[in-house]
C-alpha cells in the first residue's frame, strides 16, 4: 500500500476520508479492532486507495491485518459521518460490510485474538457480543450501529451520521 494512494483529503483543521469496514460474526459474536493507544474500538478496515473499489479496499485491508481471505457477502451501510478526533473535525464517507472471515481465523471471545503492525499503529482484535448493549458498553463508532447490530438491514441503507445524533433524539 502506497500512503499517497490513500484517499485523504486535509482542509486546515478539517480532513476528509473513505473508508471501508465489515462486520464478521461468529457464534454471537462481532469481531472488532483498535489501534493499542486508542480508548475506542471500531470495525475492521481502513482507508480505500485510489482506483480501488471498496470490496477490493476491504479485501486488502483483511488481508494486510488479519492475514486472511475475506469474503465480501453484502453492503450493509453507506455513511456521510461527521465527527471531532484528534482536534480535527473529520468528513467520512464510510462503507460497511457484511463480511465473512475463515474459520481458521482464532475465536475467542474472552482473549484479544489477534495482534499485528498496521503503519504506525499496533492494533488488536477481539470478538464481543453483537448485541447494543456490548457495542455501547465498548463505544464503538459510528454509534449507529450499535442500535442496528441485532436486526441488520436487509438492503442497504444510506445514513447521515453526526456523533450525539443518538443524544439528540
Amino acid at each position: 500500500m502506497s500512503k499517497s494512494k490513500l484517499i485523504r483529503l486535509n482542509a486546515g483543521r478539517s480532513r476528509f476520508q473513505m473508508r471501508v469496514a465489515g462486520l464478521a460474526f461468529r457464534d454471537g459474536h462481532v469481531l472488532v479492532h483498535r489501534a493499542v493507544h486508542e480508548s475506542f474500538w471500531t470495525f475492521p478496515g481502513g482507508r480505500a486507495e485510489i482506483g480501488e473499489t471498496s470490496e477490493e479496499t476491504l479485501r486488502r485491508e483483511m488481508q494486510e491485518e488479519l492475514g486472511a481471505d475475506a469474503r465480501i457477502v453484502r453492503l450493509l451501510w453507506s455513511v456521510e459521518n461527521f465527527f471531532h478526533y484528534e482536534e480535527r473535525d473529520w468528513h467520512e464517507f464510510g462503507l460497511y460490510y457484511l463480511m465473512e472471515i475463515p474459520a481458521s481465523f482464532p475465536f475467542d471471545p474472552q482473549e484479544i485474538v489477534h495482534r499485528v503492525q498496521d503503519g504506525d499503529n499496533d492494533l488488536e482484535f477481539k470478538w464481543v457480543r453483537a448485541t447494543r448493549e456490548a457495542l455501547v458498553a465498548l463505544d464503538i463508532p459510528p454509534y449507529f450501529i450499535a442500535e442496528e447490530i441485532e436486526d441488520l438491514p436487509l438492503t442497504p441503507r444510506h445514513l447521515v451520521w453526526r456523533d450525539g445524533d443518538l443524544d439528540q433524539g
